[in-house]
């Protein structure tokens, strides 16, 4: 490194002392990396004490000189009030899973399916670890890092810049040629012994310890306290990027090892894999050694290497068809079952779970475990007092796997499950041809709407802080909340309020930051709010789906009215949306076809504005923007879903049949009715070819 001036600080001019500033940035995030991530020192300890304390001591006459990639920002910014909101430029989205050999090859399958490539073209992986952590995201700009965010829902995160700073792992500054824009994703995580010291201490000084590795590193970057955060041992690995100016083009592979040369720490356990044996093999080679790593990992993920074909292949939902989690096995323990209760959902569904004689899984404490259904509980003969075989299904999800039917004692009888619902006493039947009992009292049954209610706040409806499970059946109870309008009148009506500073655990400081929360979700978008409804059969995707096609809430609403009072025309246009079946516009039409629900929307809509969705950008050239698709046939250039997916890039509706609003048809090989039916509405038709130079954009 360059020799630093040793000009006394109290006679530098202020161009001297910024220069020097910049010198010092640069110089002691050097001898960090050497230090830290390569265990390479180049100086003693007391050379490098004394460049940062010059360091302090310049910023200390000069303050406003303190740079964004200054050092001192290790130690901590002062404590904020509350993280602020991050909007992703580019979503952070979440993986699929596999859990055995032929998921995984399936997986690959899928990806030739969807190039379509024959068995024969070569396809390259990186594999790497699942570190079991927290993401977050790195923004720098001309090489600086100007902000810090944790996922969040993946669309929106936290702002927690000045705590991601604090980490030894996160360069202030890129090394060498950095690009205008880059932002840099990872995992934040605690290793074994740091984590095991970390409790150590908090035990002594009467303190709760934390649960896992994964817990400490989320709470510890979530403090806010930058100060805090500096004292706890997080580590952090990259792994992938967000928005980037240049583009990122080449591997992923070739993209690692960009990362290394800009200063990252990536995961040296990452390996390259042609065959779906070369990803088995590594997945359980890696899972031979996962206890002497040092920190936890649930699985690896494998990544196609080629990042133009990632690009082709695109995402589905919330998760890349380029990209899977390989998880391993779940982890077990045997225990025994104290009693069997009931849980009735959002839905009415009656669900069967086991509490459980508390028992170690995986490093968390299992008390409850899912038995699933009816038949479940039949086929296993799971009975009050047998000892079981418990797992964290996905590491996450306690299930019981198995009765020890030797250790049965005597007396046990078969478990009845009740035609009743336990919470309101309504009838609980079983449609034909469904696993699942459900209650018929709607929204009658309070545990009906206590769960509503419940998903409602959820991270991926409305995501409102500070309500959750424990909270949500506490104001039900005390009667402030029985609708989702309910939730905004505790924002707008002091008389609720009161009541609220009235119940346990609810101080003056809690009640504010809940009401700010609640205020802070008056503005939402439509796939959100349909998502909140709490609609049978409507998940995340298929919330997106009619969010994207019908735009707004004005032109969803009309065209559901019209679906349940029976419009043809209307149904099929719904039942026409790529991936909406016949159950989920059945449920649909049940849902809009009640009054009471119509009534609890209005309700909600005096205090809500929903947003429009909105449309993916398309090209400015690109002759399908806007226009309703129809592909039918067979095409031999790519496959459907490759060129569904295109045709969404440019902007386009791709709808499953053919009617008066379809704008285009695509035929390939072998077309049958839908392209007869274009012909007789006279609707525009082109072939393959002719797709082909539409796809160009």
């Amino acid at each position: 490194m360059d020799a630093l001036k040793t000009t006394p600080v109290e006679d530098l001019a202020e161009d001297e002392a910024a220069a020097e500033l910049a010198r010092l940035a640069k110089a002691i995030a050097h001898h960090d990396r050497r230090y830290y991530q390569e265990d390479a020192p180049e100086i003693d300890d007391a050379a490098y004490d004394e460049l940062r304390r010059r360091n302090s001591a310049i910023e200390a006459r000069f303050p406003h000189l303190i740079r964004a990639d200054s050092p001192s920002q290790r130690i901590g910014a002062p404590p904020v009030a509350a993280f602020g909101k991050v909007r992703h430029a580019v979503p952070m989205l979440s993986l699929d899973n596999a859990f055995d050999e032929e998921e995984v090859a399936e997986f690959v399958r899928r990806i030739r399916r969807f190039l379509n490539l024959g068995e024969d073209a070569a396809l390259d992986f990186v594999a790497e670890p699942k570190i079991d952590g927290l993401s977050a995201t790195l923004r720098y700009e001309r090489g600086v890092l100007v902000q810090g965010a944790t996922r969040g829902d993946g669309s929106e995160g936290e702002d927690v810049t000045a705590n991601l700073k604090t980490l030894q792992d996160v360069p202030l500054q890129l090394d060498g040629d950095a690009p205008a824009v880059l932002e840099v994703r990872g995992e934040v995580y605690m290793e074994h012994e740091a984590f095991a010291a970390l409790n150590q201490a908090r035990s002594q000084a009467g303190e709760a310890v934390f649960a896992n590795p994964r817990n400490a590193a989320a709470g510890s970057l979530r403090q806010l306290d930058p100060s805090i955060t500096a004292k706890r041992p997080l580590r952090f690995f990259a792994y992938s990027w967000g928005e980037a100016e240049p583009k990122v083009t080449g591997t992923y592979g070739g993209f690692l090892e960009r990362l290394r040369g800009l200063g990252f720490r990536t995961n040296p356990q990452t390996r390259h894999g042609s065959s779906v044996d070369d990803l088995v093999a590594y997945h359980a080679e890696l899972g031979h050694h996962r206890a002497d790593l040092g920190y936890d990992i649930d699985g690896v993920v494998y990544k196609l290497d080629r990042i133009d074909l990632q690009e082709r292949l695109g995402f589905v939902g919330r998760a890349p068809r380029w990209a899977i989690a390989h998880k391993f096995a779940a982890e077990q323990a045997e225990t025994t079952i104290e009693d069997i209760q009931i849980q009735v959902g959002r839905t009415g569904a009656l669900t069967p779970v086991a509490h459980l004689k508390p028992v170690t899984v995986g490093g968390v404490v299992v008390a409850r475990a899912t038995l699933h259904n009816q038949d479940y509980i039949q086929e296993k003969d799971i009975r009050i007092g047998d000892t079981v075989v418990v797992q964290r299904a996905g590491d996450v999800i306690p299930q019981v796997v198995e009765v020890v039917a030797q250790l049965r004692p005597e007396g046990t009888v078969p478990f009845t499950f009740p035609d009743r619902c336990p919470v309101c006493g309504s009838q609980a039947v079983r449609p034909e041809g469904e696993a699942i009992r459900r209650c018929t009292g709607g929204l009658i049954c309070p545990a009906q709407l206590v769960e509503r209610l419940k998903h409602f706040v959820a991270r991926d409806a409305f995501d409102i802080e500070g309500l959750g499970k424990l909270q949500i059946p506490q104001l039900h109870e005390a009667g402030l909340v029985e609708s989702p309008a309910d939730l905004f009148r505790l924002a707008s009506e002091p008389d609720r309020k009161a009541k609220l500073l009235e119940l346990p655990r609810w101080g003056a400081k809690k009640v504010e930051n809940l009401l700010t929360a609640i205020e802070e979700r008056r503005r939402i978008g439509l796939d959100r709010f349909v998502y909140a409804l709490g609609i049978r059969f409507i998940g995340e995707v298929n919330a997106k789906l009619l969010a994207r096609h019908y735009h707004d809430l004005d032109h969803f609403r009309e065209a559901m009215a019209k679906v349940a009072e029976g419009d043809a025309d209307a149904r099929a246009e719904l039942e026409a949306i790529d991936g909406v079946g016949p159950k989920l516009v059945e449920a649909l039409a049940e849902f809009f076809a009640e009054a009471h629900n119509l009534d609890a929307v209005d309700d909600l809509l005096t205090y809500v504005t929903v947003v429009p969705v909105e449309a993916p950008k398309a090209q400015a050239t690109s002759r399908l923007a806007g226009k309703t698709v129809v592909f039918t046939g067979t095409l031999e250039q790519m496959s459907r879903a490759e060129a569904k997916a295109r045709a969404e890039q440019l902007g386009a509706k791709v709808t499953g049949s053919v009617s008066k609003s379809t704008d285009l048809v695509i035929v390939g090989a072998d077309a049958g009715s839908k392209a007869k039916k274009a012909a007789e509405l006279g609707v525009e038709v082109v072939d393959e070819a002719g797709w082909l130079a539409l796809a160009k954009g």
